[in-house]
């Protein structure tokens, strides 16, 4: 049986040199964005992403492995983290060298431990990918794609460690980085209750205003009244798809991605014309959470999409709050179950920035209105509180009930008198308007 030769790389497409990246020299084994020294080993190198640009061959690389990879392989991370991508990308396509190689793997099998199922996929899939089409595409749109060492690239996903993104395929004028650091995701229910939308259309006006960036996945429900709720306060928005930025999904709400990508930011991990998965809506999630400063839950069952953000925002160490709704509500349950672990309630969005913002940003505090009998000295208002509700009283019965004196009870009648607390009528005293119109509310709710 002969060996086949090697095959060309993926796709022919446009020279990435005129999509407007730079093109440097082939990054050699491990001197990609994704080199990490081995554990124990004795290589030491900069964080992947700390500092310079990915070179266009690395780019390209990215590009077509973000159609072979589903989002968030680890083991597909692993390799990534080991060979480079453009490494990773050759040996897929059996076109690596001998002498890279890597340590250990003298049996040439260049993915031990994983499975070849897997591995199959992968090939099947990188083989079919043309990186140059699909960054024409994005080009076309407006938009660009982001890989680790890249100055927009938001550094915070790098906690995903081997679930990072290989990249991230980027429609709308600003930067993604920047924005990313003053962040706040908004998750919650699709079928939400009028409640649930109001309140995250709120919430979103309210952060909008003092200057953060809210997050969400443009779903129906929860997603969508928060960028809606950001949009109509002139605030910055991003959109977080689990498809290509160039398919909105759900198609219903087409228009609002459009103006997202308009006014805000579209952002996904997928190449363009991916359709979405339910999986790789779960997936979605995690870049979510690892991108913003903490999530915000509003309405989820207990076998919410939601709740995985919630939980992977604490996982990786960013706040985890919940928004409480009534406890009969099956659409709050999951939420309550949240906010009786380690998520924080919140109701506003000063509530919000108190906890993700910087030190001092502090809500204001809460408290019930000031009635003027809260402003009366102490000895007065017992004497108030002496005053029967109905029917003029006599100083002598006002002073025996209070337990004084009737010549203090008399001063201190005189004086809530001049307050416009009493009225005297003959010998006797009693309250001013003693009686207060029922509420039009029945006892127990509406």
């Amino acid at each position: 049986m002969t060996t086949p030769g090697p095959r060309p790389r993926p796709g022919p497409g446009p020279d990435p040199g005129h999509l407007g990246f730079d093109t440097g020299p082939e990054p050699g084994p491990g001197s990609g964005p994704d080199s990490r020294p081995e554990p124990g080993g004795p290589d030491s190198g900069p964080r992947p992403g700390a500092s310079g640009a990915a070179s266009g061959d690395e780019r390209l690389a990215r590009a077509a492995l973000s159609r072979a990879v589903e989002p968030g392989d680890e083991h597909a991370g692993r390799w990534l983290r080991r060979y480079g991508a453009a490494g990773f990308l050759d040996r897929l396509l059996d076109t690596a060298p001998a002498h890279r190689a890597p340590r250990g793997d003298g049996d040439g099998d260049p993915f031990p431990g994983t499975g070849p199922k897997r591995v199959a996929s992968w090939r099947l899939r990188a083989a079919a990918a043309d990186p140059g089409r699909d960054l024409a595409t994005i080009r076309d749109l407006g938009g660009r794609f982001l890989v680790p060492g890249d100055t927009e690239w938001p550094r915070q996903l790098d906690d995903l460690a081997d679930a990072r993104p290989l990249g991230l395929w980027v429609r709308g004028p600003a930067d993604l980085r920047a924005w990313a650091l003053r962040s706040v995701a908004l998750v919650g229910a699709r079928a939400c209750t009028p409640y649930g939308a109001h309140t995250a259309a709120d919430l979103a006006t309210g952060l909008a205003r003092q200057g953060w960036v809210v997050v969400s996945g443009a779903a129906y429900g929860i997603d969508g009244a928060a960028h809606r709720g950001t949009l109509a306060a002139g605030g910055a928005t991003v959109a977080v798809l689990a498809c290509g930025v160039d398919t909105p999904y759900p198609r219903g709400h087409a228009q609002l991605i459009d103006r997202i990508a308009e006014q805000g930011l579209v952002v996904g991990e997928l190449p363009p014309e991916s359709h979405p998965t339910p999986s790789r809506f779960i997936l979605r999630n995690r870049v979510i959470a690892a991108l913003t400063r903490g999530t915000v839950v509003i309405e989820a069952q207990h076998r919410s999409g939601s709740l995985v953000t919630a939980r992977a925002a604490a996982r990786l160490g960013r706040h985890t709050m919940g928004v409480p709704g009534p406890v009969t509500s099956a659409l709050s349950a999951g939420v309550h179950e949240l906010l009786r672990g380690d998520a924080v309630l919140v109701t506003d969005a000063d509530e919000i920035v108190e906890l993700v913002g910087e030190m001092g940003q502090l809500a204001p505090a809460r408290r019930g209105p000031v009635l003027p009998r809260d402003l009366l000295a102490p000895a007065a208002a017992h004497i108030l509180e002496a005053v029967p509700a109905r029917g003029p009283t006599p100083t002598t019965v006002i002073a025996r009930r209070a337990g004084t004196t009737p010549d203090d009870t008399l001063a201190k009648l005189y004086e809530l008198h001049s307050l416009g607390f009493v009225e005297r009528h003959g010998e006797g005293w009693q309250l001013t308007n003693p009686t207060t119109p029922a509420p039009n509310v029945r006892r127990g709710g509406t």
